[in-house]
């Protein structure tokens, strides 16, 4: 179902297209991708609104920055110093989070509208991002298609092709709570991850490093606390198709949801700094993504795309109940 959603302020109309299939709804926004809502049922069999979001158009311009459910791009997560070097070329991006750039600038896919067209049980959002859109080099053609599939789990499927060399790192940042309301803190969560990767004070990475023996092991299920905005370095690798790799369990409601993905890293991010309307810990974001800050690592796995490849990444968001 295709309905009008509200209107922007130089009058582009954006869409909110309604997913259902095996008790599962999910509602999604043409401006920025955006997952809106997430309905699944508790261990009752009563449905909740499991993702937080707005109710308007309204609530998601007044507040852009925690990326609401949003598709994320070019480069989700961060690059040190807004800058990169590619083919003995450096790159200058605009700087949106101190001296970072953080998930592709200060109007990156997330503030974009898409187009969007209807597929077997979901829809393909695409657009074209020219050469030069905050500073990332090549025109890139880019689409990301959302289906339900028998089981009711979320498919987030992504691709993209360039002219010219460019980076390419994308997600979805949806903030999870299975609850449907107040503090996710008291979630267990487990994530298939014996290494991360460690931070300074402005949340770049500054190598790989264990999680036994600290706060970061999440190998077995515990509450998901406070205090995480890091990047989890998946035992799996890359993947050419989804293995799960992570699990977010409420035991209030009975709600579980598993994460499974293509792709190497899972940024733990507990929501600390939410304002209003939400409070801090509202919900868990468990963004799929390459890892913050690899145009200057080489020695991370590379988000770089040439001409001729093909991009592509999948993950797939499960809903059960225990």
């Amino acid at each position: 179902m295709n309905e009008l959603f509200g209107t922007l302020s130089d009058g582009t109309p954006v869409h909110r297209w309604t997913l259902e299939r095996a008790d599962v709804r999910v509602r999604i926004l043409s401006y920025g991708g955006i997952v809106q809502s997430v309905e699944v049922p508790d261990r009752e069999g009563r449905p909740g609104n499991v993702v937080l979001g707005f109710a308007d158009l309204d609530g998601y311009t007044a507040h852009p920055e925690p990326y609401f459910g949003a598709l994320v791009g070019r480069y989700a997560n961060r690059i040190a110093g807004g800058r990169f070097s590619l083919d003995g070329v450096t790159y200058a991006l605009e700087p949106n989070n101190g001296p970072n750039s953080l998930h592709g600038g200060g109007r990156g896919f997330d503030k974009r509208v898409w187009d969007v067209t209807p597929v077997e049980h979901g829809v393909r959002l695409a657009r074209v991002s020219p050469h030069g859109e905050e500073g990332f080099p090549g025109r890139l053609e880019v689409s990301a298609t959302y289906t339900l599939d028998s089981a009711g789990a979320l498919r987030i499927a992504y691709e993209a092709v360039t002219d010219a060399p460019t980076i390419v790192n994308l997600t979805n940042h949806s903030y999870w709570n299975l609850s449907g309301a107040g503090n996710a803190g008291g979630h267990e969560l487990r994530i298939a991850a014996s290494r991360f990767t460690p931070v300074d004070e402005d949340l770049i990475p500054t190598g790989v490093a264990p999680v036994e023996g600290t706060r970061f092991d999440f190998r077995a299920e515990r509450k998901a606390g406070a205090g995480y905005d890091h990047n989890f370095v998946l035992d799996k690798g890359v993947t050419s198709a989804p293995e799960q790799v992570a699990e977010l369990y409420d035991p209030a409601s009975g709600r579980a949801l598993t994460v499974a993905t293509t792709e190497p890293g899972l940024q733990l991010y507990t929501a600390d700094h939410l304002t209003e309307p939400f409070s801090p810990g509202d919900g868990v974001a468990l963004e799929t993504q390459h890892f913050p800050d690899s145009p200057n690592r080489p020695e991370y796995p590379s988000t770089v795309l040439r001409p001729g490849e093909v991009f592509r990444s999948e993950t797939v968001y499960g809903f059960s109940v225990r």
